[in-house]
């Protein structure tokens, strides 16, 4: 009877150690996320960029970061999740297509607008529109989640969601993302 007791003692500790290891591991997921979402370049409005350079193969890595970051909140994010991998794979066709012209994002963009191109529908500029939109979501909700690791991620997600994308959408698809990410489906880690 003791050895169960102490088996049991011993089985509740490892479970908490693994517990344990299990935060500090999503933890450090969360903070690369951050840290590389945070060495990408910010242009201002109304500044001049016109020799701006963002690399396309490391701002791709990061839409990636993006992804497995939906995919931790659960699939009540699969329609967002699909809208960023879409766009990933427009910029990342367009940069495989001719690397060594196709390496600076700022070129791709530029000549998709000298060409008449960037307002089509599944043009490289709309899909980089559309990405950084998503960093702006994803960046707002990895920063509410460091500040406060214990607020509830439903909570975490509607305010980066009116903060970053609902500006963005219609009346249509801010009533599609409420009924679509419906709220209480959302892992609570």
């Amino acid at each position: 009877m003791h050895c169960r007791t102490g088996r049991g003692l011993r089985e509740k500790e490892e479970t908490k150690m693994k517990s344990t290891r299990r935060e500090v591991e999503k933890r450090s997921e969360i903070g690369s996320v951050i840290e590389e979402l945070s060495m990408m370049g910010t242009v201002k409005p109304g500044e001049k960029h016109e020799s701006g350079y963002i690399p396309t193969k490391p701002f791709l890595s990061v839409c990636y970061f993006v992804l497995q970051v939906l995919d931790k909140i659960g699939p009540t994010m699969a329609v967002l999740r699909q809208d960023v991998y879409q766009n990933i794979k427009t910029l990342e066709l367009m940069h495989e297509s001719n690397t060594s012209v196709n390496s600076n994002l700022v070129e791709i963009l530029k000549s998709e607008a000298k060409e008449g191109n960037a307002r089509k529908g599944s043009s490289c500029s709309k899909a980089m529109v559309w990405l950084t939109r998503t960093l702006d979501f994803t960046s707002s909700l990895l920063q509410a989640l460091a500040k406060d690791p214990e607020k509830r991620m439903e909570q975490v997600v509607e305010e980066a969601y009116e903060v970053t994308l609902k500006p963005w959408h219609g009346w249509i698809s801010s009533a599609a993302f409420r009924r679509l990410y419906n709220l209480d489906k959302i892992k609570s880690t």
